[in-house]
């Protein structure tokens, strides 16, 4: 990504984000490689990182701690490792035991349930292999503390219990002997120390020929010999010689475990860079709870939408001072692409400028950001900014040259995926002629379509960009009864600089200010009246064409309602039409044989022609009743299964158009399909099936129509799954849905409380399994916000 000037970084102080986050780490790897941290272009990167952030930081918001550790660079280890024949010394095994440790406590806290709920963390670790015989082998040597165990061998533990014994041989001769010589007087006050390994007497040197052993040294002043008795000069042999032992039996144990070890060394260097990984993830979790950071939604272009955004610093340094920290919204909409912030000296421009390029830094970096989740960002591969006092005596530059030069740089690099970043923009030289060059360079980067937010005073500036599309005026807005600053940002109206009304409050005298306003004249408070009216206006207009606009299509939904509610009408009214003629057919059928009879007594009268003449009548009262129940069924049944958008295939499970059991589709021949229901085959008609997950569940006519009224009259569009757990919660989810579905309601409202977003998570997971779904948002916070889902239904 190119980042100009040079000292981009230090310009938005992103240096001290990435100060803070070192300040979070675990290891001094991780710091290490959170100071290399650089903003990615990659859009899919991006996602993942901030995924892996939000899924940590909500572990450590539901108390449900992730196992990480301190760690220590293995880096030497490993590299004296790979020699054959080296041999690990304990501080070694012990480092890599550390990490062999937490490596073990991450590959168990992925149970069933965390593996749902952290997806992209499991995903980091998944395609890692774990081996825990490697930390039960260096369990077996080295303890807690990185000592040998006694019994890390048999032979180990025979030379220290030997080593033992002696001591305490060795203690007693000792004390014996300590008792005779101070009788006689001739040991100090120390009475004993150890020199050269061995327990000796602390003699004064008149004595020193009283006792017969070996001197091994004597003081500075001469005064004090430190001898060995000869009584015990045997046992220190064995003790030594024991110990000598002792060294080469840890030698060859060492030995012996590095072999082991050794084939691993790749092993061992996968775990630490995943533990640097996972410590840069933590570091961030924990700064993003710090700064209240969310993950906004992302965009695969060059975008600008920022709702309740704050400075990440600012917001710290206000937080620990309990003052509250003023958010900004920046959304630049339709073919809008720079804004022209303009208002009073330290009303907060160049601080919410810097906001809007910290914070894409810090998103790009895969760092959540103290935003409103609902914002949108997009991605930059380039970032140009020209921010503070430029003068470069090395270069002999002045501060005027240098901005130009930086100008330059822009002009020739800046692209339609750019953002760029100007504070004062036009300043350091004659203000007409700065303004002039100003308003030019502001052309050329608008004809190259690039994105950014400059700060002006410059009235020029505010009327280009009233006039210009693909620019828009922004104002710090001023409270002129207190003269102060509010450090509200209004996006759409050019902002004044206030320059009277502060000197005003500075203590200038009224007879300097007077003389200043005779020399400004009228024009140039008009300008700024009339700029800041013209905006308004058209703002007016443009929020009134957002209105019409939303009404247009609150209109198309309540028109597609309005077709789809006619359509339902029109369905069951011919269902009910059917309704009555199949049971008139039936009472046609039951009244059959009282005809029969009537005919056979015709017959019997000999009154042929009367009996043909009424079963004729019969006949074709029953030939019109089955033939309007035929029509209208297919007017109801096969028409509208011609709108279904899947074919019934074999393997589909199906039922019969009038109910009963569904079974399984085994083969299809033309317009004949053979299906298994049970332990029976049949054979029907394809346009007698209909898929078993027909949400319309026809058993009968009569069951059609009252079910269908019954579920309309009784479905609740609002649902409350606060409370229950998220499995609970997808389950009745799930029905609610498919509820709303078969009863044709457009709009849902499911309520699940903020907390700690797992049931948010959860509702967000279910409604994408639907494709009837057209838009899933949150209310304004006065109506719950990001604690209710609205969902809008196809």
């Amino acid at each position: 990504m190119l980042l100009e000037p040079k000292d981009f970084i230090e310009k938005l102080e992103f240096d001290k984000i990435i100060e803070l986050l070192q300040k979070q780490c675990y290891g001094a790897l991780g710091v290490a490689q959170i100071e290399k941290i650089r903003p990615f272009t990659d859009l899919t990167k991006i996602e993942r990182l901030l995924k892996e952030v939000d899924e940590y930081k909500l572990s450590l918001q539901n108390a449900d701690r992730f196992p990480m550790a301190a760690y220590e660079d293995l880096s030497e280890d490993l590299r004296l490792l790979e020699v054959d024949g080296s041999v690990l010394v304990e501080e070694g095994l012990k480092r890599i035991n550390q990490i062999l440790r937490t490596v073990e406590q991450i590959f168990k806290y992925f149970n069933k349930e965390r593996i749902e709920i952290y997806p992209n963390l499991y995903n980091i670790i998944r395609p890692i292999p774990y081996d825990n015989t490697l930390s039960t082998a260096i369990d077996k040597v080295i303890d807690e503390e990185g000592n040998i165990r006694p019994d890390a061998s048999p032979e180990l533990l025979r030379i220290r219990r030997a080593i033992n014994a002696k001591q305490r041989e060795l203690e007693k001769a000792f004390k014996g002997i300590i008792g005779t010589y101070r009788k006689n007087g001739w040991l100090t006050d120390n009475v004993e120390s150890f020199r050269n390994g061995r327990r000796v007497l602390s003699v004064p040197s008149e004595h020193k020929r009283k006792i017969r052993g070996i001197i091994h040294d004597e003081s500075t002043t001469g005064k004090t010999a430190f001898i060995e008795p000869e009584q015990i000069i045997n046992i220190n042999n064995d003790i030594f010689d024991l110990e000598t032992e002792e060294k080469r039996e840890i030698y060859r144990i060492l030995k012996k475990l590095s072999a082991v070890l050794r084939p691993y060394v790749e092993t061992f260097q996968w775990y630490q860079k995943l533990l640097i990984r996972l410590d840069m993830i933590q570091a961030k979790a924990n700064l993003a709870i710090q700064l209240n950071a969310r993950m906004p939604r992302l965009k695969d272009a060059p975008h600008l939408g920022i709702k309740q955004g704050f400075h990440p610093l600012l917001y710290l340094k206000n937080k620990s001072l309990e003052k509250e920290t003023i958010p900004f919204d920046l959304t630049l909409i339709g073919p809008n692409r720079i804004l022209v912030l303009s208002g009073p000296n330290a009303g907060g421009k160049s601080i919410t400028m810097k906001s809007v390029g910290l914070l894409q830094l810090m998103l790009q970096s895969g760092m959540l950001i103290p935003v409103d989740e609902m914002s949108e960002m997009g991605v930059f591969k380039r970032m140009f900014a020209d921010i503070g006092d430029q003068q470069s005596l090395e270069d002999d530059l002045s501060t005027y040259s240098s901005r130009l030069q930086n100008m330059r740089i822009l002009l020739e690099n800046a692209t339609d995926d750019s953002l760029i970043l100007i504070d004062e923009f036009g300043s350091g030289t004659d203000p007409k002629i700065g303004g002039a060059i100003a308003e030019a360079i502001l052309r050329e980067l608008n004809f190259k379509k690039v994105f950014g937010v400059i700060t002006t005073h410059y009235s020029n500036l505010k009327m280009f960009a009233f006039k210009t599309k693909g620019i828009v005026n922004g104002s710090m807005t001023f409270n002129k009864e207190e003269l102060t600053p509010t450090y509200e940002m209004k996006v759409g109206r050019p902002g004044s600089s206030y320059a009277y009304e502060i000197a005003q409050k500075s203590g200038l005298s009224k007879k300097v200010l007077k003389y200043a306003k005779h020399r400004t004249g009228k024009n140039e408070k008009a300008v700024d009246e009339l700029l800041v009216d013209l905006q308004r206006e058209k703002k007016e207009v443009e929020e009134q064409l957002e209105k019409m606009k939303t009404r247009e299509k609150k209109l198309d939904r309540l028109i597609k309602n309005y077709d789809q509610l006619h359509r339902d009408l029109e369905y069951k009214r011919k269902k009910l039409k059917l309704e009555v003629k199949e049971s008139a057919l039936q009472q046609t059928q039951r009244d059959n044989r009282e005809i029969d009879r009537v005919i056979r007594e015709l017959r019997e009268e000999k009154n042929i022609e009367k009996a043909k003449e009424l079963a004729a009548k019969a006949r074709a009262e029953r030939q019109e009743l089955q033939d309007g129940v035929s029509d209208l069924t297919k007017e109801i049944y096969y028409k509208e299964n011609k709108k279904k958008k899947k074919p019934i295939q074999v393997g589909d499970f199906v039922k019969l158009r009038t109910g009963g059991a569904s079974g399984k589709v085994e083969s299809i021949n033309k317009n004949k399909v053979i299906v298994m229901m049970g332990i029976m085959k049949m054979t029907v008609k394809l346009q007698d099936l209909i898929h078993a997950n027909e949400p319309l569940d026809v058993k009968s006519t009569k069951s059609i129509q009252t079910n269908a009224l019954k579920t309309t009259a009784k479905f609740e569009s609002k649902l409350d799954i606060r409370g229950l757990s998220r499995e609970e919660a997808l389950k009745i989810i799930e029905n609610f849905v498919d509820k709303a579905l078969m009863t044709n309601v457009n709009l849902l409202r499911i309520v699940h409380g903020k907390g700690n977003g797992i049931l948010r998570q959860t509702v967000a997971q279910k409604l994408k399994e639907y494709s009837d779904i057209t838009n899933i948002s949150h209310p304004e916070q006065q109506y719950g916000g990001d604690g209710v889902t609205i969902v809008e239904l196809a």
